[in-house]
């Protein structure tokens, strides 16, 4: 099969495109016929080295899939041949990635792909929608009529975070950098969308909120200014941080505690598969009811995985602002 692969942690350059032995689904797996592998920032800061996990050799890069089973593997019984199914959390913890033509997928990580949904919509929606949901209701425990700020409304998990907040009814503050990603935030119902560029955001926000601050901080930025966003927050404010691995940022303690604030990190990769389950069947659900429009900004064939892998590095390292939405590898 075709597959991209690395045999060596370097830049987007180490990726080779060619030839692997198919896999062969073992006890309680699933073998996927791939048509669409997401790319998300933690692919690169894998196959770069910066986050060291242990990895086969050769590893075939990516976390997300959407595609069709192909074939059931011993003790395997959720899914049947020809059922299209997505998922993620591969590539991971040892695991093979998804950027190739087949994976063998633990059944546990595989969910029904809702019909109307086509795989590259669905790949877009795996890494992104199980962490802002799992920011959301497993930590936050947001309510229907609380308040939600977040940083790019218009990022991967930023865009997540604005749809799902307003699919149960709660009030969005969200950033953004132009008018175009802004008309896109309104689309999803956003309620106070800002230019960071322009606005004077805490000024915004407190009008925003009638002055009584934010319910949920869900920070996407991996600099964050506590000391700017603790006083736009509510009393029994949550926080949640998701970036910023050797960010180090000044915390003031004192505005933190008197408000009965709580601060919460974590990452995907660490849920348990039941956990990321509980969050895949509120994502189905709202995908098909069309709460729910995954954002795609660009695709690749899996030929150029290291052109794509280059493309994203540049917006996410680099801050290139050519990318509005998810990149995506179809097959």
């Amino acid at each position: 099969m075709k597959a991209a692969f690395i045999e060596t942690t370097g830049g987007p350059d180490v990726i080779r495109y060619g030839d692997l032995p198919r896999p062969v689904p073992q006890a309680g797996e699933v073998l996927v016929r791939v048509a669409a592998a997401d790319v998300n920032p933690i692919d690169l800061y894998i196959r770069s080295g910066m986050v060291a996990m242990p990895l086969p050799r050769p590893y075939i890069i990516g976390c997300d899939v959407a595609g069709t089973v192909e074939e059931v593997g011993p003790g395997a019984v959720r899914f049947k041949k020809g059922e299209r199914v997505w998922g993620s959390n591969q590539g991971l913890l040892g695991r093979q990635g998804t950027s190739a033509e087949f994976a063998a997928v633990q059944e546990n990580w595989l969910y029904p792909t809702p019909s109307g949904v086509d795989d590259v919509h669905a790949a877009a929606a795996a890494l992104v929608g199980i962490t802002a949901h799992l920011g959301l209701f497993r930590e936050a425990r947001v309510q229907g009529n609380e308040t939600v700020f977040v940083n790019g409304g218009t990022g991967g998990v930023g865009s997540m975070v604005v749809q799902m907040t307003k699919a149960i009814g709660g009030k969005v503050i969200t950033t953004v950098g132009s008018q175009e990603k802004a008309d896109l935030c309104k689309q999803w119902g956003a309620d106070c969308v800002l230019n960071y560029k322009t606005d004077d955001v805490p000024a915004k926000v407190q009008e925003c909120t009638g002055g009584q601050g934010v319910n949920v901080w869900f920070e996407t930025q991996r600099e964050p200014d506590f000391a700017k966003t603790i006083p736009l927050m509510a009393a029994r404010g949550r926080m949640i941080v998701i970036a910023g691995r050797q960010a180090q940022p000044v915390f003031p303690v004192g505005p933190f505690y008197v408000k009965g604030l709580s601060l919460h990190g974590f990452a995907m990769f660490n849920a348990t598969a039941e956990e990321q389950r509980h969050c895949s069947q509120d994502i189905i659900e709202w995908l098909r009811e069309g709460k729910l429009h995954p954002l795609v900004g660009k695709v690749f064939p899996l030929s150029e995985a290291a052109t794509a892998h280059r493309f994203l590095e540049e917006n996410t390292l680099t801050k290139a602002g050519s990318l509005v939405g998810k990149v995506v590898l179809t097959v």
